[in-house]
């Protein structure tokens, strides 16, 4: 069976290939390829999957070996891959996923010229993702760092007539450059320390590496983690990502890039155990990007930037899991797999409102949507209680088990952070109330379009609605299925775990978190439930205004970076010009001044040559005279 794990990646690969190359000849049956081979990878996975279950828990690690990649004297890399019950996880997750994505684009990009090219670029990006967790060494990890990367540019831009879709394209893609840059330092540290960069030596020489090392490493994966994972102080791309077609959105935030980063982590967790202050730090970036991202997406009106906002909260609830060692990080890939059902679910929801509503994103102007797309509001519903806790559904298991975790840390750590967690649950549940309340309730608030065209809310096809409808399945059962399959099992002799010391029982836990829950949800409700939602957006408080304005994160980054980096810049070349330059010029004119001067002592007139030789002879006979009275 590990001859099959290369057609993981391959069929996807394949896929891209054939549709980005073919030419207008696969216009008409490009998309139905590009999800054969999406589905194709997906029952490959499950095959290794029912292989793997057939193994003892201390021999299901897989591994194949195609070739030498790089062949230097000293170093050597391979495409090698690795699957092992981390990455198949990952795999399940990436590939179902990822199809279910790609049918429902057949009905959403139905009538885009360029609907071939969106499906190859699908491909592409399921490829790069499986690459990523598939790999056996870093570099070749880092191979599909930068694939989804790539792919990720190539679908925010998608629309790439529209300026702001350029734009957004750019920054991502540049923000997550500043975040790649910390992995490839990391595994430069590694190939120097360890002399090599394969998992497995790298993970099993810990011990051999000095404390700062380990931390520089650590930190380095970090902001490789922020970039990929949207996390302070890297998360500005994620709102203009929405830019995009939404299965874009759907595609990135929940089964692909923004689980990158806490794969690496997770992954790479014998690194960040031995260093415990690079640790601490992961938790400390996922806290407060946890309620970073709710606080900005109470304030969204967009209904796709209110979900950004909270995909980049709940990435902060795994960061901060992953931080928590080997108390957290089997439960930083449960909540990452739940997340992947009801966050795609909810996107997906999100594409079928602005389908039926002339593509408005505007909250505002929607309003009693439910009687007329009876199962994208069932659906999205579903997504929407799983992802606020409702006793019950997947929400509930994971982010509750995280809230566990964190309290169970121990000590005065344990306590902020099990707060912080839990206020992070009930701004969950307001800012999803919120969005639910003013989509799917109240009164019309619809506009007609720029054109004229007064929208007329409608069922999405069913390319559309049967995708949503198996993501809101695995929204109510994927939960309970971890919960009493042995999901902990399962990755244990992966990622380790251990039992904290919560000074909480787990019984507390839960009340408390239900009833954070009720608090956030009775609070939107009488904000917006109980009152007229106007159609333009109040004033606000301080806050709320920071908050749209993704609490200036734009603003910080063009004030430091941008205008910091203008005067630096310039005083740069102040410098260049004044003293540089100065020094240079100076001594040139010196020099020139010079040489003109001594110029005239050579004018080609014999008289002269006869007058100075008269006079040099002059003076040094009274030299001799001189020196001889003396």
């Amino acid at each position: 069976m590990e001859n099959l794990i290369a057609l993981l990646v391959g069929a996807p690969l394949l896929g891209a290939a054939v549709l980005l190359c073919g030419g207008r000849r696969l216009d008409k049956s490009g998309h139905w390829l590009g999800t054969l081979l999406a589905a194709v990878s997906f029952v490959i996975g499950l095959a290794l999957f029912a292989d793997m279950l057939g193994r003892s828990a201390d021999d299901r690690a897989m591994y194949q070996r195609l070739y030498t990649w790089i062949p230097v004297e000293g170093f050597q890399a391979d495409i090698a891959f690795q699957l092992d019950q981390l990455s198949m996880t990952f795999v399940l997750l990436i590939s179902g996923v990822g199809t279910l994505i790609h049918v429902y684009s057949i009905g959403y990009m139905e009538h885009d010229e360029r609907r071939r090219r969106f499906f190859g670029y699908l491909n592409l990006f399921v490829a790069a993702m499986l690459l990523l967790v598939l790999a056996d060494n870093y570099l070749l990890l880092y191979f599909g760092w930068e694939g989804v990367g790539l792919a990720s540019y190539l679908l925010i831009g998608f629309w790439q007539h529209k300026p702001s879709a350029a734009t957004a394209a750019k920054k991502a893609f540049i923000v997550n450059r500043v975040g790649d840059m910390g992995l490839s330092i990391a595994i430069m540290i590694m190939f120097t320390t360890f002399g090599t960069f394969t998992f497995g030596p790298v993970l099993a020489s810990t011990g051999e590496a000095s404390q700062g090392t380990l931390t520089a490493i650590g930190l380095m994966l970090l902001l490789a983690a922020c970039g990929k994972s949207a996390q302070v102080p890297l998360q500005s791309w994620l709102g203009d990502a929405m830019e995009g077609p939404t299965p874009v959105s759907a595609l990135i935030h929940a089964a692909t890039m923004v689980t990158a980063g806490v794969y690496l982590i997770v992954r790479s967790a014998d690194i960040f155990n031995a260093a415990p202050d690079a640790q601490l730090v992961v938790t400390i970036v996922g806290a407060v990007t946890l309620l970073f991202g709710a606080i900005v997406g109470c304030a969204k009106d967009d209904i796709k930037k209110a979900l950004a906002g909270s995909t980049m909260s709940q990435i902060g609830y795994m960061i901060l899991a992953a931080g928590l060692g080997p108390i957290g990080y089997v439960f930083a890939i449960m909540h990452l797999v739940t997340h992947g059902f009801f966050k795609a679910g909810l996107f997906l929801g999100a594409g079928s409102v602005m389908h039926g509503m002339n593509d408005e994103v505007d909250m505002r102007k929607y309003g009693g949507l439910r009687k007329y797309m009876p199962v994208t509001f069932v659906t999205f519903g579903l997504g929407y209680l799983a992802i606020i806790g409702f006793p019950g559904l997947s929400g509930f298991f994971s982010k509750d088990k995280i809230i566990e975790a964190a309290f169970a840390k121990g000590g005065t750590e344990g306590w902020i952070l099990g707060a912080v967690t839990l206020l992070g649950a009930a701004i969950t549940a307001y800012y999803m109330t919120r969005v639910m309340l003013m989509t799917f309730f109240g009164e019309k608030r619809w506009e007609n379009d720029p054109d004229g065209n007064p929208p007329h809310p409608h069922e999405s096809p069913k390319s559309m609605t049967i995708p949503m409808i198996l993501l809101a399945v695995g929204s109510v059962a994927a939960g309970a299925y971890f919960e009493f399959a042995g999901f902990v099992e399962w990755l244990e002799p992966v990622t380790g775990f251990a039992h904290g010391h919560s000074p909480l029982s787990a019984a507390t836990v839960t009340a408390a978190t239900v009833a954070v829950m009720v608090i956030g949800v009775g609070l939107a409700y009488l904000q917006y439930g109980r009152r007229p939602v106007p159609v333009v957006a109040p004033r606000g408080s301080l806050l709320t205004r920071a908050a749209r304005r993704d609490l200036l994160q734009d603003d910080f980054n063009h004030a430091v970076f941008v205008t910091g980096g203008t005067h630096v810049t310039r005083s740069l070349v102040y410098v260049d010009h004044t003293l540089v330059d100065g020094v240079v010029n100076g001594t040139a004119a010196a020099v020139g001044g010079l040489s003109g001067r001594l110029r005239k002592l050579q004018n080609g007139y014999a008289r002269t040559y006869a007058v100075s030789m008269f006079g040099g002879t002059a003076v040094l006979i009274a030299a001799t005279l001189l020196m001889r009275a003396v």
